[in-house]
């Protein structure tokens, strides 16, 4: 493991695998380097990638400076572009996914390629239960109630009472609460859910990517990306949702990345 500083002095911890062009892979929601696809994905491309795993602040080996804005994770993308050589492509999983689209617009040149899963973008405001959960989620959070937290950002994202009660007797369950202060900055990244008036600089050729088997939502988060860009593509992966095999995926990233090399 090694760490990058950020531009507000935040230690980001990451690790290199493999060898070749450089690809960052940006998690989404409750996951980070030991937890989530990213370690699996990783492993599919690293015979011929530079993999750059890493934790998002607050999560992980990494550091956490407050007050927290989404620009921070921005400015924590761009250290970790320096790291590998100035130069990457952006690889994000769901609520990563609108993260990497707000770095690769700010850094503009120096993300090769911009590659997304079902970024939960939406045209429609949110509903009243979204909402009631994701203020649910701050308060928790305010309280310190870090269980609370979790289980009410996952009824926000439409997981059924079952499911998460059923989750909570789990030994991942420990794993999710501590980094449940990081919920609200996966809120603050999408915001009101709306596609960023930034992504239409995003110069990056961009494949934005949708699972068959997913939400009609879901797919047309990706789908409006890939219109919103200027060098957009997108595709589906049948049989695939949003619990996607990382071979799968990775199969289809590493096209991508061969085509416009």
């Amino acid at each position: 493991m090694s760490t990058a500083a950020s531009a507000d002095g935040t230690s980001i911890a990451y690790e290199l695998l493999g060898e070749g062009p450089p690809v960052i892979l940006v998690d989404g929601a409750m996951c980070y380097r030991e937890a989530g696809p990213m370690r699996a994905i990783s492993d599919q491309l690293q015979g011929t990638h530079t993999v750059c795993l890493y934790d998002r602040r607050g999560r992980g080996e990494s550091g956490d400076t407050l007050p927290y804005a989404p620009a921070r994770e921005v400015e924590d993308v761009e250290a970790l572009i320096e790291e590998v050589g100035g130069r990457a492509a952006l690889f994000g999983m769901s609520s990563g996914g609108a993260l990497a689209v707000r770095a690769a617009a700010k850094v503009g040149s120096a993300v090769t390629h911009l590659l997304v899963y079902e970024p939960p973008f939406s045209a429609e405001p949110a509903d009243s239960n979204t909402v009631e959960q994701a203020e649910k989620v701050a308060a928790c959070l305010e309280a310190d109630d870090h269980s609370g937290a979790v289980a009410a950002f996952m009824n926000q994202i439409g997981m059924p009472l079952p499911m998460i009660e059923g989750m909570q007797q789990s030994p991942e369950w420990e794993t999710f609460t501590a980094i449940a202060p990081t919920l609200a900055y996966d809120n603050e990244i999408m915001a009101d859910g709306a596609i960023p008036e930034s992504a239409s600089e995003v110069s990056a050729p961009t494949l934005a990517l949708a699972g068959g088997d997913s939400t009609d939502s879901l797919r047309w988060g990706a789908e409006e990306l890939a219109r919103a860009v200027s060098q957009g593509r997108f595709d589906t992966l049948d049989g695939q949702a949003h619990d996607v095999d990382p071979a799968v995926l990775a199969a289809r990233l590493e096209e991508f990345l061969k085509l416009h090399r």
